[in-house]
């Protein structure tokens, strides 16, 4: 079993909805805390209603009770006083493995962290992760450095995890003129790159969702973190060559498996 505590997509691309898909397709039981209900499709994030905080720790706390999960990730969680009451909520009572996906900006440009959730997100969060997977603009907001080349993600996962004390996979693929889409993850004493060639002409929604769902459910099935890093760069990289059409608009195929 595994757990996502995101925000909800109405599009069906990301967040609750693409975690949900990614775990079923492993044969994996998928269970959701709510954060935030958007009103968003794959071109924009038009809405935003967070959660009461508490209403967030409750639906955590009812999964844990008859669901205990294996596995937990986090991606979308908008506000300071979610990230406090989920933070609060792991550093209590949570001894597995806890991927961070630090949803920061969607791919339209809607900001999906506040500047206020910052500082208590690096602070109470990140230092309970076993993985963050920042994307190009997400590390670089973390590192406070601009990403351009494969050796600033290299800097930049030394960076994290020396700062933060997590494992991170830092994803490449937003690098400009590369024909590879490269990450890679370091954990303190392994360092791994992983590269899938650049699928030009799709335009997935959701892609950062998706891999991060797909680490946690390898690890929910036991998988060790660097062999589930490895299965999660497959997974994505399958789905975007194997995506779908929805409307007028490619949507990663989850079931490719």
């Amino acid at each position: 079993m595994a757990l996502t505590v995101a925000g909800s997509d109405s599009g069906g691309g990301a967040g609750i909805q693409a975690d949900l898909k990614t775990f079923a397709s492993l044969g994996v039981h998928g269970t959701a805390a709510l954060t935030c209900i958007t009103a968003q499709n794959p071109a924009r994030v038009s809405a935003i209603q967070p959660c009461r905080p508490q209403i967030v720790r409750e639906q955590m706390e009812a999964v844990f009770a008859e669901l205990p999960p294996h596995a937990v990730k986090t991606g979308m969680l908008y506000s300071a006083e979610i990230v406090r009451a989920v933070a609060g909520f792991f550093k209590a009572s949570c001894a597995i493995p806890l991927v961070v996906d630090p949803v920061m900006i969607s791919t339209s440009g809607a900001r999906l962290l506040k500047h206020s959730a910052v500082k208590v997100f690096k602070a109470g969060l990140l230092s309970l992760a076993t993985l963050v997977t920042p994307n190009l603009d997400e590390a670089a907001f973390l590192t406070g450095r601009d990403l351009k080349s494969v050796e600033d993600l290299r800097w930049a996962a030394k960076k994290i995890f020396s700062e933060f004390g997590c494992a991170a996979l830092v994803k490449g693929g937003h690098l400009r003129r590369s024909k590879e889409a490269v990450d890679i993850f370091f954990d303190g004493e392994e360092e791994l790159l992983l590269s899938a060639p650049f699928i030009r002409g799709v335009h997935t929604h959701g892609t950062g969702c998706t891999y991060s769902a797909a680490i946690t459910g390898y690890l929910a099935l036991n998988y060790p973190l660097g062999e589930a890093v490895t299965l999660g760069k497959e997974y994505i990289s399958q789905a975007i060559v194997q995506s779908k059409t929805a409307g007028n608009h490619s949507v990663l195929n989850a079931f490719w498996t």
